[in-house]
């Protein structure tokens, strides 16, 4: 999710915040480490190392957690609502697509072909939930269709990522509206 985390920050560049004292947080931290994590996870499924895929569910609750600091740091508890209502409803429109495809989330590769993201037999060796969509998936809209070449991403996966956003840009806003000393 680090374009997520950047595309927030950059928001808040465009709405004249200063991001650096969001940098000097030890609360910040966690998000960072986890970010690395999951540049290694990428790099691994670059190197067609699918082995990290069965360790993605565990990864992205511990995702979200790292979290957990920056809410309680700087009281986030309503923006912290507001992402989880969004994280709710991207999770019900995974399970939705899973569901009406047997178990399964299609996803539809295309510009990750071009980056070597996917390789056309990576659904052979990756045995988890995801296969290749086609034209009998139902409800295509809601499966794996936006590609951004390293990854590729639902309408679910989406609205999970507005969390991410929802918390970096409303504790850049608090320290920016408060005088509060970064701890």
């Amino acid at each position: 999710m680090l374009e997520t985390v950047i595309i927030s920050l950059i928001f808040c560049q465009i709405k004249k915040m200063k991001i650096k004292p969001l940098f000097k947080a030890w609360a910040f931290y966690p998000i960072i480490l986890m970010e690395i994590i999951c540049l290694i996870v990428q790099a691994n499924i670059f190197a067609e190392n699918y082995n990290v895929i069965n360790y993605v569910k565990i990864l992205k609750t511990l995702y979200l957690c790292s979290y957990l600091p920056l809410i309680f740091m700087y009281r986030q508890y309503v923006s912290a609502v507001v992402g989880s209502i969004f994280v709710i409803i991207g999770g019900i429109l995974n399970d939705i697509a899973i569901s009406v495809n047997n178990g399964y989330m299609p996803v539809f590769p295309s510009l990750s072909y071009l980056t070597g993201y996917m390789k056309y037999d990576a659904f052979d060796k990756i045995n988890d939930i995801h296969i290749l969509g086609d034209s009998s998936t139902k409800l295509k809209f809601l499966t794996d269709i936006f590609d951004v070449g390293y990854s590729i991403f639902s309408l679910g996966d989406i609205f999970i990522r507005v969390f991410v956003f929802i918390i970096i840009y409303n504790s850049v806003r608090y320290l920016n509206l408060t005088n509060e000393k970064v701890i």
